[in-house]
């Protein structure tokens, strides 16, 4: 099997910080070295965010905000929305 999109649900959940950059660098590998499309659900925002070329923001359930990875980070809605208001 050689998908060219991968569906990825919460790669980090229950890792050590070592692990989870473990395996971001492997899905950073499969995506710019191999050319596959990573679609992925992460709630570490900050680690989401940082692999994504482009990021969506839910709030229960919604679309709250949407845009470039990097632009998302340095959002500072982004952090209310996660905080709480």
């Amino acid at each position: 099997m050689n998908p060219e999109i991968l569906l990825v649900d919460e790669p980090s959940i229950g890792l050590e910080p070592r692990f989870i950059d473990m395996v971001f660098e492997i899905l950073d590998d499969l995506q710019n070295k191999e050319g596959k499309t990573i679609i992925m659900v992460e709630q570490n925002a900050k680690k989401g965010l940082e692999f994504a070329d482009i990021g969506y923001v839910l709030v229960s359930g919604e679309l709250a905000i949407a845009g470039k990875g990097d632009d998302l980070l340095k959002n500072p809605k982004v952090g209310e929305l996660f905080l709480g208001g």
